[in-house]
């Protein structure tokens, strides 16, 4: 059941309840200049670990033959979001001031990670998420207490109505332009460096770079380990911005990889974070990211959603050059429609 909201949350509701199809807020001055973005550092994510630890679970790495020898699969599949967001999100919730309202845009996991961390601290929050954003995963919001906006059309616009929505009375938290959310999510790469010792690599997905950044923020450290950040042709926003040297907005396309769709925020701090870091980012098609669901879920009994099964993606694809060390594939997430998984799998 969801609460009765209040302040910020109450204003969105009542402009736009879900599912009514109008404007979720009349906004006369949407946020036009880059936000101001602390760029976070090493300790950061040491810092975020111990803040999260009780709330997340150390996730399996799971040995596939059929990726190689020596390749490992990090599932964030199991998760209580049944995604790594809830990393970031438990991050940047856990920082004060703790009874700020919060908002946030989100395709769907980020969104559920905000809500169920915002349960779990007794905050307040708001989640601007697209008119076609997953079923699935909207429907898993409805069980947290939180007030669910829809708006636009896709991420971009979602995103730059939360911005709006946010501006002066909540603290926005984004999806991936946010010091806190970067450092949740680099937890993943101490736990894996704790299990799998250097040189090695770690695959995964890029939609605005978080996961990638963390990664390899924490992965700085440790000598010898590569980072390769995948994306689907669909948006490969990061790949764009890379190849001119500076954030650009791209055309995008319908994508199995929702949680991935959606140009860089004006002067986000992963772009620079991933040009010093992050070894490579290649590009998989959405045919490469269909034959990689179909993998996970046959020879790994493991449900990825198109986003979550990137990293396979490119590997299976030959993307990764392959230089004899381990090799580590983030299986970021598993909230995929029931229908769109049998269709997948019946291609």
């Amino acid at each position: 059941m969801h609460r009765s909201p209040t302040g910020l949350a109450a204003a969105a509701a009542a402009a736009a309840p879900l599912g009514s199809g109008a404007p979720a807020l009349a906004l006369a001055h949407p946020v036009a200049r880059p936000r101001a973005v602390t760029v976070p550092g090493r300790a950061d994510v040491t810092a975020a670990h111990s803040r999260i630890w009780r709330h997340v679970a150390v996730t399996p790495l799971l040995l596939s033959p059929g990726l190689g020898g020596r390749t490992f699969l990090k599932d964030e599949t199991v998760q209580a979001t049944r995604s790594f967001k809830l990393r970031g999100a438990l991050s940047a919730l856990t920082v004060p001031p703790v009874g700020e309202a919060v908002v946030t845009a989100s395709a769907g996991n980020h969104g559920l990670g905000i809500a169920r961390a915002a349960w779990l601290l007794g905050r307040e929050a708001t989640v601007v998420v697209p008119e076609n954003a997953s079923r699935t995963k909207v429907d898993a919001l409805r069980a947290y207490p939180t007030t669910i906006v829809e708006h636009g059309l896709g991420y971009d616009e979602a995103e730059r109505h939360a911005l709006a929505l946010g501006n002066g009375r909540a603290r926005f938290v984004s999806a991936y332009n946010d010091p806190d959310v970067i450092a949740g999510q680099g937890t993943i790469a101490l736990e894996i460096l704790s299990r799998v010792p250097a040189p090695c690599t770690i695959v995964a997905a890029i939609g605005g770079g978080g996961l990638v950044s963390g990664l390899a923020l924490w992965a700085s450290g440790v000598p010898g380990v590569r980072v390769i950040g995948v994306e689907g042709a669909g948006a490969p926003a990061m790949r764009a911005a890379l190849d001119v040297g500076r954030i650009t907005k791209i055309p995008l396309r319908p994508t199995l990889a929702d949680g991935l769709g959606g140009n860089l925020e004006p002067g986000s701090v992963t772009y620079d974070l991933v040009h010093r870091y992050v070894d490579d980012v290649v590009v998989v098609s959405e045919e490469e990211i269909r034959a990689a669901i179909r993998f996970l879920a046959l020879e790994h009994d493991l449900l990825a959603e198109g986003a979550g099964a990137t990293a396979v993606a490119a590997l299976l694809a030959g993307r990764v050059r392959d230089d004899g060390n381990p090799v580590v594939a983030v299986v970021s997430g598993g909230n995929i429609d029931a229908e769109l998984l049998a269709a997948v799998l019946a291609s």
